[in-house]
């Protein structure tokens, strides 16, 4: 069954229209990724599910209700923000029960729910305390403890980790997607961070310009993306893109190149290495020493930049020429609209 379904929404600010007509079905217990740059529409959409937004046009169901009309709070949704929203004056108790006792809930309910939080998410040590003595970790912690609390249909999350180091993103992502195997609950979660998405995402939803680009699995957009702006925004390094007349001074790509084909896309990780006059020449700017891998840049013959990721003893220099050829089976051809063409790799 679905938790949620959006069809047709959209939503226009004045005279501007920044959701055009989304469809979208999120199934009970998914955890669901929006991702996309900056001013994609992922955050409007969030608060349309959540009702502190009205769509323009276009129904939102929550387990089958058009909720298009009932208020946030009846809803059944728990948001939890990127600024945290605690109240500083009140203990770290007190805000995970705020919205129990104005619910008027029976104060024995409320602590048994916010001591099972409390349990689930490791802060029993830290109830008594106010947010300004917590690490921002913490404070993030609570926060999803007073979504916890509601028991909610579906949670929010928008940009929940954005404030906190690099270090402590890693282990709440973890944390965050523990969790949701723990409360086998809906939940979607909101980032401009690809590598968020790939990591914690059952479906990933890719957003530009307020319409999805494609929606899937995160091996599905990793393996086949449907266009080209989804093939470089997933993934870390980036996808290059080299042009089709380029690619095909590679012997083996002219072979196999489809005849619409305009550029073709390669993978950092996707380079073998080639021998003269059959891979592409590739000229040597640097490198970037990761451990394992080493992040080679390059520039070919038609000057256009690309990254390779070689083995982290392999340590080409600076000018000089590598030969190099895409691997057979995983490179991906585009075509003048800059969608992928699909391919047999018989």
């Amino acid at each position: 069954m679905s938790t949620l379904e959006l069809r047709s929404i959209e939503k226009s600010f004045d005279q501007t229209q920044v959701i055009h007509g989304i469809d979208l079905e999120v199934k009970k217990g998914e955890f669901v990724v929006f991702v996309g740059p900056s001013g994609c529409g992922k955050s409007t959409l969030l608060r349309m599910i959540a009702g502190l937004d009205e769509p323009t046009a276009g129904d939102l169901l929550i387990e089958g209700l058009r909720v298009n009309n009932i208020g946030a709070a009846d809803r059944g949704c728990a948001m939890v923000f990127q600024s945290y929203a605690l109240y500083p004056h009140m203990t770290v108790f007190a805000n995970m029960a705020f919205g129990l006792e104005n619910a008027r809930v029976p104060r024995p309910e409320i602590e048994r729910k916010v001591q099972e939080a409390a349990n689930l998410l490791q802060l029993n040590e830290l109830l008594q305390r106010k947010p300004t003595q917590l690490s921002g970790g913490q404070r993030q912690r609570v926060a999803i403890g007073r979504a916890i609390v509601r028991n909610p249909k579906i949670f929010l999350f928008d940009e929940p980790l954005s404030n906190l180091d690099a270090e402590l993103r890693v282990s709440m992502r973890g944390e965050l997607r523990e969790l949701h195997q723990r409360l086998a609950a809906t939940m979607i979660y909101v980032t401009h961070d690809q590598v968020e998405a790939m990591t914690m995402a059952d479906k990933i939803v890719v957003l530009r310009a307020g319409r999805i680009e494609q929606v899937g699995t995160p091996q599905a957009l990793y393996d086949t993306p449907d266009n080209v702006f989804v093939a470089g925004f997933i993934g870390s390094p980036r996808m290059n893109f080299v042009p089709s007349s380029t690619a095909s001074q590679d012997a083996a790509v002219r072979a196999a190149l489809p005849p619409d084909a305009k550029q073709v896309g390669i993978r950092p990780e996707h380079w073998l290495a080639s021998s003269e006059g059959l891979g592409l020449a590739i000229s040597v700017l640097g490198s970037e020493y990761l451990g394992a891998q080493r992040l080679v840049l390059g520039r070919l013959s038609d000057g256009t930049r690309i990254e390779m990721l070689m083995e982290g003893a392999t340590e080409p220099k600076a000018g000089e020429i590598v030969y190099m050829t895409p691997h057979p089976q995983r490179w991906h051809a585009f075509d003048a609209t800059d969608r992928r063409i699909h391919r047999s790799h018989a």
